[in-house]
Protein backbone atom coordinates (compact mmCIF):
# COMPACT_ATOMS: atom_id res chain seq x y z
CA UNK A 1 0.00 0.00 0.00
CA UNK A 2 2.73 2.22 0.26
CA UNK A 3 2.97 2.72 -3.62
CA UNK A 4 -0.75 4.34 -3.18
CA UNK A 5 0.53 7.25 -0.37
CA UNK A 6 2.67 8.70 -3.36
CA UNK A 7 -0.57 8.76 -5.57
CA UNK A 8 -2.65 11.64 -5.98
CA UNK A 9 -6.37 10.88 -5.30
CA UNK A 10 -7.27 10.58 -9.13
CA UNK A 11 -4.73 8.32 -9.86
CA UNK A 12 -5.00 6.42 -6.81
CA UNK A 13 -8.81 5.97 -7.15
CA UNK A 14 -8.61 5.22 -11.01
CA UNK A 15 -5.78 2.51 -10.26
CA UNK A 16 -7.71 1.03 -7.20
CA UNK A 17 -10.96 1.10 -9.16
CA UNK A 18 -9.40 -0.55 -12.15
CA UNK A 19 -8.14 -3.45 -9.72
CA UNK A 20 -10.93 -3.95 -8.14
CA UNK A 21 -13.37 -4.18 -10.81
CA UNK A 22 -10.50 -7.02 -12.50
CA UNK A 23 -10.94 -9.11 -8.81
CA UNK A 24 -14.85 -9.14 -9.30
CA UNK A 25 -14.28 -9.53 -12.89
CA UNK A 26 -11.79 -12.85 -12.26
CA UNK A 27 -14.11 -13.86 -9.71
CA UNK A 28 -17.06 -14.06 -11.62
CA UNK A 29 -15.80 -15.49 -14.36
CA UNK A 30 -13.67 -18.17 -12.25
CA UNK A 31 -15.26 -19.38 -9.03
CA UNK A 32 -18.70 -20.94 -8.71
CA UNK A 33 -22.06 -18.89 -8.74
CA UNK A 34 -22.99 -19.78 -5.89
CA UNK A 35 -19.66 -17.90 -4.46
CA UNK A 36 -20.15 -15.09 -6.40
CA UNK A 37 -21.98 -12.56 -4.01
CA UNK A 38 -20.08 -13.77 -0.69
CA UNK A 39 -16.54 -13.27 -2.15
CA UNK A 40 -17.48 -9.54 -4.13
CA UNK A 41 -18.88 -7.98 -1.03
CA UNK A 42 -15.41 -9.43 1.05
CA UNK A 43 -13.35 -7.43 -1.73
CA UNK A 44 -15.23 -4.35 -1.58
CA UNK A 45 -15.40 -4.64 2.31
CA UNK A 46 -11.03 -5.53 2.27
CA UNK A 47 -10.85 -2.59 0.28
CA UNK A 48 -12.43 -0.05 1.71
CA UNK A 49 -10.69 -1.55 4.88
CA UNK A 50 -7.29 -0.85 4.11
CA UNK A 51 -7.82 2.67 2.51
CA UNK A 52 -10.21 3.94 5.27
CA UNK A 53 -11.10 2.25 7.67
CA UNK A 54 -7.74 1.26 9.14
CA UNK A 55 -6.66 4.92 8.87
CA UNK A 56 -7.34 7.66 11.18
CA UNK A 57 -10.61 8.86 12.86
CA UNK A 58 -11.05 12.33 10.56
CA UNK A 59 -10.36 9.84 7.57
CA UNK A 60 -13.60 7.20 8.50
CA UNK A 61 -15.51 10.42 8.96
CA UNK A 62 -14.14 12.60 6.06
CA UNK A 63 -15.81 9.11 4.13
CA UNK A 64 -19.03 8.89 5.38
CA UNK A 65 -18.06 5.73 6.99
CA UNK A 66 -18.13 6.00 10.68
CA UNK A 67 -21.28 3.95 10.46
CA UNK A 68 -23.29 5.98 13.53
CA UNK A 69 -19.62 4.91 15.34
CA UNK A 70 -19.88 1.72 15.22
CA UNK A 71 -16.47 1.22 13.25
CA UNK A 72 -15.22 4.06 15.58
CA UNK A 73 -12.70 3.71 18.82
CA UNK A 74 -14.09 4.58 22.45
CA UNK A 75 -17.83 3.74 23.89
CA UNK A 76 -20.59 3.27 21.29
CA UNK A 77 -23.21 6.41 21.97
CA UNK A 78 -26.43 4.18 21.63
CA UNK A 79 -28.35 7.02 21.12
CA UNK A 80 -26.48 8.70 18.08
CA UNK A 81 -26.30 5.22 16.47
CA UNK A 82 -29.94 4.78 16.85
CA UNK A 83 -30.31 8.15 15.46
CA UNK A 84 -28.19 8.05 12.26
CA UNK A 85 -30.16 4.21 11.78
CA UNK A 86 -33.50 6.20 11.75
CA UNK A 87 -32.29 9.29 9.75
CA UNK A 88 -30.42 6.47 6.98
CA UNK A 89 -34.26 4.46 6.85
CA UNK A 90 -36.40 7.73 6.26
CA UNK A 91 -34.01 8.74 3.74
CA UNK A 92 -34.06 5.17 2.24
CA UNK A 93 -37.96 4.74 2.25
CA UNK A 94 -38.93 7.70 0.88
CA UNK A 95 -36.81 7.16 -1.57
CA UNK A 96 -38.35 4.45 -2.64
CA UNK A 97 -41.75 5.89 -2.30
CA UNK A 98 -41.04 8.83 -4.74
CA UNK A 99 -39.30 6.45 -7.15
CA UNK A 100 -41.35 2.96 -6.72
CA UNK A 101 -44.38 3.51 -8.67
CA UNK A 102 -42.69 5.04 -11.56
CA UNK A 103 -39.89 2.43 -11.73
CA UNK A 104 -42.76 0.04 -11.54
CA UNK A 105 -44.53 0.86 -14.57
CA UNK A 106 -40.89 1.44 -16.48
CA UNK A 107 -40.17 -1.84 -15.77
CA UNK A 108 -43.45 -3.52 -16.67
CA UNK A 109 -43.20 -1.98 -20.26
CA UNK A 110 -39.98 -3.03 -20.64
CA UNK A 111 -40.45 -6.83 -20.00
CA UNK A 112 -43.86 -6.34 -21.53
CA UNK A 113 -41.69 -6.38 -24.89
CA UNK A 114 -40.53 -10.03 -23.74
CA UNK A 115 -43.65 -11.38 -22.15
CA UNK A 116 -46.60 -9.67 -23.04
CA UNK A 117 -48.75 -11.67 -20.74
CA UNK A 118 -47.04 -10.42 -17.16
CA UNK A 119 -48.87 -11.18 -14.56
CA UNK A 120 -48.06 -10.96 -11.07
CA UNK A 121 -47.63 -13.95 -8.63
CA UNK A 122 -46.00 -14.36 -5.09
CA UNK A 123 -45.49 -16.67 -1.98
CA UNK A 124 -43.86 -14.69 0.43
CA UNK A 125 -42.22 -17.19 3.43
CA UNK A 126 -41.26 -14.99 6.53
CA UNK A 127 -38.02 -16.92 6.93
CA UNK A 128 -36.95 -16.67 3.49
CA UNK A 129 -37.76 -12.81 3.54
CA UNK A 130 -35.45 -12.01 6.24
CA UNK A 131 -33.05 -13.67 4.24
CA UNK A 132 -33.10 -11.76 1.11
CA UNK A 133 -33.68 -9.05 3.08
CA UNK A 134 -30.65 -9.32 5.18
CA UNK A 135 -28.07 -10.53 2.64
CA UNK A 136 -29.33 -7.14 0.31
CA UNK A 137 -28.27 -5.30 3.17
CA UNK A 138 -25.17 -6.79 4.35
CA UNK A 139 -23.37 -8.50 1.79
CA UNK A 140 -24.78 -6.46 -1.32
CA UNK A 141 -25.73 -2.82 -0.21
CA UNK A 142 -23.05 -2.02 2.62
CA UNK A 143 -19.78 -3.51 0.77
CA UNK A 144 -21.26 -1.75 -2.14
CA UNK A 145 -21.47 1.33 -0.85
CA UNK A 146 -18.98 1.44 1.56
CA UNK A 147 -16.19 1.26 -1.20
CA UNK A 148 -17.90 3.49 -4.49
CA UNK A 149 -19.73 5.94 -2.33
CA UNK A 150 -18.07 5.92 0.55
CA UNK A 151 -14.34 5.29 -0.92
CA UNK A 152 -14.56 5.73 -4.26
CA UNK A 153 -16.65 8.87 -4.53
CA UNK A 154 -14.39 10.68 -1.08
CA UNK A 155 -11.73 10.32 -2.95
CA UNK A 156 -12.54 11.71 -6.16
CA UNK A 157 -14.12 14.53 -4.37
CA UNK A 158 -10.76 14.94 -3.09
CA UNK A 159 -9.16 14.96 -6.85
CA UNK A 160 -11.91 17.30 -7.88
CA UNK A 161 -13.66 19.89 -5.12
CA UNK A 162 -17.20 19.41 -5.50
CA UNK A 163 -19.08 22.53 -6.85
CA UNK A 164 -22.66 21.45 -7.47
CA UNK A 165 -25.51 22.48 -5.46
CA UNK A 166 -28.27 19.86 -5.96
CA UNK A 167 -31.07 19.35 -4.16
CA UNK A 168 -29.57 20.08 -0.92
CA UNK A 169 -26.15 18.39 -1.81
CA UNK A 170 -22.61 19.77 -2.78
CA UNK A 171 -21.23 17.88 -5.75
CA UNK A 172 -18.49 17.51 -7.94
CA UNK A 173 -17.48 15.41 -11.09
CA UNK A 174 -16.63 12.35 -8.83
CA UNK A 175 -20.19 11.85 -8.66
CA UNK A 176 -20.71 11.26 -12.05
CA UNK A 177 -17.22 9.40 -12.29
CA UNK A 178 -17.73 7.22 -9.66
CA UNK A 179 -21.39 6.21 -10.87
CA UNK A 180 -19.80 5.25 -14.12
CA UNK A 181 -17.27 2.96 -12.62
CA UNK A 182 -19.87 1.67 -10.57
CA UNK A 183 -22.23 0.52 -13.26
CA UNK A 184 -19.13 -0.91 -14.95
CA UNK A 185 -18.09 -2.96 -12.28
CA UNK A 186 -21.96 -4.77 -12.65
CA UNK A 187 -21.06 -5.44 -16.51
CA UNK A 188 -17.75 -6.94 -15.14
CA UNK A 189 -19.80 -9.59 -13.40
CA UNK A 190 -23.07 -9.76 -15.33
CA UNK A 191 -21.88 -9.28 -18.96
CA UNK A 192 -25.08 -7.61 -20.03
CA UNK A 193 -25.37 -3.94 -21.77
CA UNK A 194 -28.29 -3.54 -19.59
CA UNK A 195 -26.33 -3.69 -16.25
CA UNK A 196 -24.89 -0.47 -17.35
CA UNK A 197 -28.80 1.51 -16.16
CA UNK A 198 -27.83 0.70 -12.75
CA UNK A 199 -25.69 4.47 -13.24
CA UNK A 200 -28.68 6.31 -12.93
CA UNK A 201 -29.68 4.57 -9.22
CA UNK A 202 -25.70 5.52 -8.29
CA UNK A 203 -26.69 9.03 -9.08
CA UNK A 204 -29.23 9.41 -6.19
CA UNK A 205 -26.88 6.48 -4.03
CA UNK A 206 -24.33 9.37 -4.77
CA UNK A 207 -26.02 12.64 -4.01
CA UNK A 208 -27.89 10.43 -0.85
CA UNK A 209 -24.15 10.24 0.36
CA UNK A 210 -23.20 13.97 -0.14
CA UNK A 211 -26.57 15.07 1.50
CA UNK A 212 -26.40 13.11 4.34
CA UNK A 213 -22.66 13.13 4.97
CA UNK A 214 -22.45 9.36 5.16
CA UNK A 215 -23.05 5.92 3.68
CA UNK A 216 -25.94 4.84 6.13
CA UNK A 217 -28.86 6.45 3.53
CA UNK A 218 -27.24 5.46 0.36
CA UNK A 219 -27.11 1.55 2.12
CA UNK A 220 -30.90 1.19 2.83
CA UNK A 221 -32.25 3.02 -0.48
CA UNK A 222 -29.80 0.49 -2.13
CA UNK A 223 -31.46 -2.40 -0.13
CA UNK A 224 -34.44 -1.43 -0.42
CA UNK A 225 -34.48 -1.01 -4.36
CA UNK A 226 -32.92 -4.15 -5.06
CA UNK A 227 -35.53 -5.80 -2.76
CA UNK A 228 -38.43 -4.44 -4.71
CA UNK A 229 -36.92 -5.26 -8.00
CA UNK A 230 -36.11 -8.72 -6.88
CA UNK A 231 -40.00 -8.88 -5.61
CA UNK A 232 -41.06 -7.47 -8.86
CA UNK A 233 -39.06 -10.01 -11.10
CA UNK A 234 -39.73 -13.37 -8.83
CA UNK A 235 -43.39 -12.25 -8.88
CA UNK A 236 -43.72 -11.97 -12.60
CA UNK A 237 -41.53 -15.27 -12.98
CA UNK A 238 -38.79 -12.64 -15.31
CA UNK A 239 -35.79 -13.59 -12.81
Amino acid sequence: MSELRELSPLRESLWVSADVTLAVAAIAAALPDKWHTTLVGFVFLAATWALVWRKDDARVRASGLALGGLVMPGRLDARALLRDAAVACAWGFGMLALVGVPFYFGWRAWFAHFMPRLSFSIELHPGEAVNEVLGQLFVIALPEEAFYRGYLQSRLDDAWAPRWRILGATLGPGWLLASGIFAAGHVATVHAATRLAVFFPALLFGWLRARTRGIGAPVVCHMLFNVYSQVLGRGYGVY
